[in-house]
């Protein structure tokens, strides 16, 4: 039953992790131009991405510092979502083969 979780738990951050990354390229393609945002389905695959991600990007907005136009808050959010992925297999570790030790290493 506890890997179940755990496995749920990884599938859930590698999803969040591809929404970050497919909403930054979106985001990305519309600013050029090569995305129309008044085809129906661009804008509402661009409006799904946009309010699954923007809660935790807009956290990190508000500590990393703004480089122009450059947006680096989708890259810390990977990078944050990594390493809850690694912290949770230690934890899934160290709850399967009763080692607590394993956390701190």
């Amino acid at each position: 039953m506890i890997t179940i979780l755990f496995q749920i738990a990884q599938e859930v951050l590698n999803l969040y992790k591809w929404a970050v990354i497919i909403g930054a390229v979106m985001s990305m393609l519309v600013s050029f131009n090569v995305l129309d945002t008044r085809n129906r389905l661009v804008w509402t695959i661009g409006d799904f991405l946009y309010r699954i991600t923007e809660p935790a990007l807009r956290q990190i907005r508000r500590v990393i510092p703004t480089f122009g136009s450059i947006d680096l808050s989708p890259v810390a959010l990977i990078f944050l979502i990594y390493v809850a992925q690694m912290l949770l297999a230690r934890i899934y570790a160290a709850v399967v083969h009763g080692n607590i030790s394993g956390l701190f290493l």
